[in-house]
């Protein structure tokens, strides 16, 4: 079967290097020149091969894969956002392998990173909407604002809403992918009251999103969800928020290095007492990894080096829908409330809707108990 699947991939591959690139330089060449050898590539796509939930047999084809990512046409848009999301992906600073690959990919249209502004960028927009159309992923930034016919946000020497340029553009994409919390849930700006009627671009375009939120997201799990389209030409697997599986399919609880603590009951009490010396679990003070779906605790940053709960700070569940509200305080735990976020199946939502609240129960009783087995804490 694995080898069925790979010849599909290969010949799928083969047709994608006969479209033109960009630039002289081959992905090999840019990894190179980073201090990357040929043996920290294929490290990579055998980790990557892991976390998309392949065999290391498919190895050699996601390595091939990466380095034909320069073939597919990216349009990227900006909508009600802070940039941090293409700020975390383009830094040049220790760049890993996830974000030189980022930073290969053919971005036709990127209103932070293109050099032309005004009637020059929409001329540059009209064109790659027109050479592209049903080709290209479109990667969108930013929540939706939709209140008065989404004119809070106008954007372009025409002055069209953010709302029309996304249908639009989404009208003639191949693939469409919402980069970070704001486009898959609509962000910060959506917290109640929601002035400006904020969305996911789900919830306002009708065709298929991959969402791969966070604030901001991991490059890995987006050059992931783009190496899936390219390896098999479909969307991946996603579950009720259709997040792609491979990178929200565990709670971040459940791979965490103080989870061990946890179940020994022994916690931070307050920040910087001999609890937090020895990483004891930081959930009384607020860790929200129970309620969270991510690879955070599993696949970390910066070359996977650390991540904010080893660093010393609970996760504030920034992956999950309405995190600004539901999430709050972010330094108390919320055992007592109802989460509706669960990892199943899209079509068994109803089913998955109160695992957590009964999680989040027990939590509770676990907190209970562990204050009577160290009463000196």
């Amino acid at each position: 079967m694995h080898e069925k699947t790979i010849q599909k991939i290969k010949e799928r591959l083969d047709s994608l290097k006969k479209l033109p690139g960009i630039g002289t330089k081959s992905i090999s060449n840019v990894l190179e020149e980073n201090g990357f050898t040929r043996r920290d590539f294929l490290k990579w796509s055998g980790s990557m091969a892991a976390m998309l939930g392949l065999s290391s047999s498919f190895a050699p084809v996601i390595a091939q894969a990466a380095e034909v990512s320069d073939r597919l046409p990216v349009i990227w848009l900006h909508l009600a956002e802070c940039t941090g999301c293409s700020e975390s992906l383009i830094r040049t600073d220790t760049p890993t392998i996830d974000n030189l690959i980022f930073n290969f990919i053919n971005l036709q249209y990127h209103d932070t990173l293109m050099a032309a502004a005004g009637w020059q960028a929409e001329e540059n927009y009209e064109e790659a909407l027109e050479k592209f159309a049903g080709k290209f992923i479109l990667c969108v930034e930013g929540g939706v604002p939709t209140k008065d016919n989404g004119s809070f946000l106008t954007m372009g020497p025409q002055a069209k809403t953010g709302m029309q340029k996304l249908k639009e553009t989404a009208d003639k994409a191949a693939a469409i992918i919402s980069v970070g919390t704001c486009s898959a849930f609509g962000g910060i700006q959506a917290a109640a009251p929601n002035p400006i009627g904020a969305k996911g671009v789900d919830k306002v375009i009708d065709k298929p999103v991959i969402n791969v939120p966070g604030c901001p997201p991991s490059a890995k799990n987006i050059v992931g969800t783009i190496l899936h389209v390219i390896l098999f030409g479909t969307l991946p697997a996603v579950d009720n928020f259709n997040r792609p599986k491979f990178a929200y399919g565990l709670r971040i609880h459940d791979l965490c290095e103080r989870r061990g603590h946890f179940d020994a009951g022994e916690f931070v009490e307050e920040f910087g007492d001999d609890g937090a010396e020895n990483g004891f679990c930081l959930y009384k003070q607020g860790c929200k990894g129970p309620y969270t779906f991510n690879n955070c605790s599993r696949e970390r940053f910066n070359q996977h080096t650390s991540w904010p709960v080893q660093a010393g700070h609970g996760c504030i569940g920034c992956s999950e829908p309405d995190f600004w509200d539901s999430m709050a305080p972010y330094e108390e735990p919320l055992a007592d409330h109802k989460f509706a976020s669960a990892s199943v199946d899209a079509t068994a939502d109803k089913i998955g809707a109160t695992i957590l609240t009964v999680a989040g129960v027990a939590i509770a009783a676990h907190a209970a108990l562990s204050a009577i087995k160290n009463p000196k804490e």
